[in-house]
């Protein structure tokens, strides 16, 4: 990620699966999607992916989503 490492927050979609878990899906960022079990794996996996995608982006000379508004989880 860039060395000036900047803070995000975004809210992120919490979804009770009947096998169990949850899959986590983040609105502001298409294709960002988790899965964990119980719910508190499910938001550090959650969290690992938003890292992920923010890094792809940076490294594509993409915008990042949020980063001109203020989103909170």
């Amino acid at each position: 990620m860039r060395k000036d490492k900047k803070s995000y927050s975004y809210q992120i979609n919490l979804i009770p699966e009947k096998a169990g878990g949850y899959t986590v899906l983040v609105p502001l960022l298409p294709g960002c999607v988790s899965y964990g079990n119980p719910i508190e794996e499910a938001t550090k996996n959650a969290e690992e992916a938003i890292e992920l995608q923010l890094e792809n982006l940076v490294a594509h000379d993409q915008p990042i989503p949020g980063e001109s508004e203020w989103v909170s989880i």
